[in-house]
């Protein structure tokens, strides 16, 4: 159905630089004419409101029990926000992920946002899919002014929307949110066979780190819960007498180092993104240091097991456990012990903070982990480099092919509410269903988002 789509059979310049043309029997309406600013402070009455964020996920009410993300220091400068309101953030607009969504709760959000009640003309999951499709290629950037890119309420207001007639603007909607459920399925399916391919990575790193690769050889109490019988020539060690805790700090960084967060590094896998920035860098706080192959683990959320080795010097937050081992001890090693579910869960257990747990030094330093010679160190990080290898590739391949689906998506969704393709004739084909959300919901690093808060001059 979808690969069946044609353009429509005329169209006219819409006199947006954004936009190009348009279907000839599409209108331009003054975004004054769909929707008006509101602007009411909940002041005293903060409590009696949920809070809601602006995410990648859409407009979602927020768990203030959790202490993810950043919260206002006065929620009473909160502003209200009624189911069916279009929330948009209008400044720092290139940076922001998102800055379009659609309510669906009454609650209050930050007052850096701007809010827009709905006048009721035509549909507004149509606008609000127009809005996240130019939000998607930044496309707005003619109406910015200011350094921070902001856009001012008054000149979004004089933007014109380009506006189907009412029943198209519902089938748009409704084709959209049918080919969304599709994509969907197959997103989803797809990351059922990456955690199930993960699991099978696990078991192999799991087994070779506690067991060895002699499956024959005798074995004897470790004395430590998680690991249970070890092999008899294997040792076991307190993490910090075979691993330094490094806690040297620094707020300057060369052109050579790179610097990590903890959004830069994968959970479970090691995998690490590192972000340049220009020599002589300044940074508003201290950050530590760590050296080429030091081991570098997320002492905040220790469930999410960010782990990972050094392949260059750098600098990285505070958040961040920078763990040098000695001759005793293959930084490899340790770090595929510290993706060992049974370690993880046993680190987890350990963490104080309801809102933001973490494991301290004096803890990790203490856990005992199991220590192979040198040699059959090096053994088992190649046979565990081999045995992965296929389920790297595996994963990897559909983790591209889950990115050209996403592609696909914003295309598809870019190209039906732009009017560059005539979704009237299949939408009234599609069976009676619910129509799919279109929020950015498959990807599970959408979860762990954490919402933009700031109060802003807008």
């Amino acid at each position: 159905m979808i690969a069946d789509l044609k353009p429509y059979p005329e169209y006219r310049e819409s006199g947006l630089p954004w936009l190009g043309k348009v279907p000839e029997h599409w209108d331009l309406i003054p975004n004054r004419g769909l929707m008006r600013r509101r602007k009411v402070l909940v002041g005293d009455h903060h409590t009696e409101y949920k809070l809601l964020s602006l995410t990648k996920q859409g407009v979602i009410v927020r768990d203030i029990s959790s202490g993810k993300g950043k919260f206002s220091s006065d929620m009473g400068t909160s502003q209200e926000v009624r189911k069916g309101d279009l929330v948009f953030c209008l400044f720092d607009v290139p940076e922001t992920p998102r800055t379009v969504g659609l309510s669906r709760y009454d609650g209050m959000i930050t007052g850096a946002y701007t809010v827009f009640e709905w006048l009721g003309r035509g549909c507004i999951d149509y606008v609000e899919l127009f809005y996240r499709a130019i939000d998607d290629r930044k496309l707005l950037s003619p109406l910015y002014s200011g350094l921070r890119n902001t856009i001012p309420a008054e000149r979004f207001l004089a933007t014109k929307t380009p506006l189907p007639p009412p029943n198209e603007q519902t089938a748009i909607a409704r084709f959209l949110g049918w080919s969304n459920g599709q994509l969907e399925k197959a997103i989803r399916a797809k990351r059922k066979v990456i955690t199930l391919l993960n699991e099978q990575k696990q078991v192999i790193i799991h087994r070779a780190v506690t067991r060895g690769l002699d499956l024959s050889v005798p074995l004897k109490p470790s004395g430590i819960p998680w690991l249970g019988d070890i092999p008899e020539h294997w040792e076991k060690s307190r993490l910090k007498i075979i691993a330094s805790n490094v806690t040297e700090q620094t707020s300057f960084m060369s052109e050579v180092d790179v610097y990590v967060a903890l959004e830069n590094v994968e959970s479970w896998s090691g995998k690490v993104t590192f972000q340049r920035k220009q020599d002589g860098d300044l940074f508003t706080g201290q950050v530590k240091k760590f050296q080429k192959n030091d081991v570098l683990f997320g002492k905040l959320r220790p469930y999410l097991a960010k782990a990972f080795t050094a392949l260059v010097s750098g600098v990285c937050v505070g958040e961040f456990f920078v763990l040098r081992t000695n001759s005793f001890l293959c930084s490899k090693f340790l770090e595929h012990v510290l993706h060992t579910k049974a370690v993880i869960d046993v680190i987890n257990s350990s963490t104080f903070g309801a809102k933001m747990p973490r494991v301290d030094w004096q803890f990790m330093g203490n856990l005992q982990i199991p220590v192979p010679p040198i040699s059959e160190q090096k053994d088992i990080i190649q046979k565990i480099d081999i045995d992965t290898l296929p389920l790297h590739v595996a994963i990897s391949r559909f983790e591209r092919e889950i990115e050209l689906l996403r592609e696909y998506r914003t295309r598809l969704v870019a190209d039906v509410v732009t009017g560059k393709l005539d979704v009237r004739e299949a939408a009234a084909k599609l069976p009676d269903e619910t129509m799919s959300d279109l929020s950015d919901n498959d990807s599970v690093e959408a979860l762990e988002d954490e919402p933009f808060e700031e109060e802003a001059l807008v």
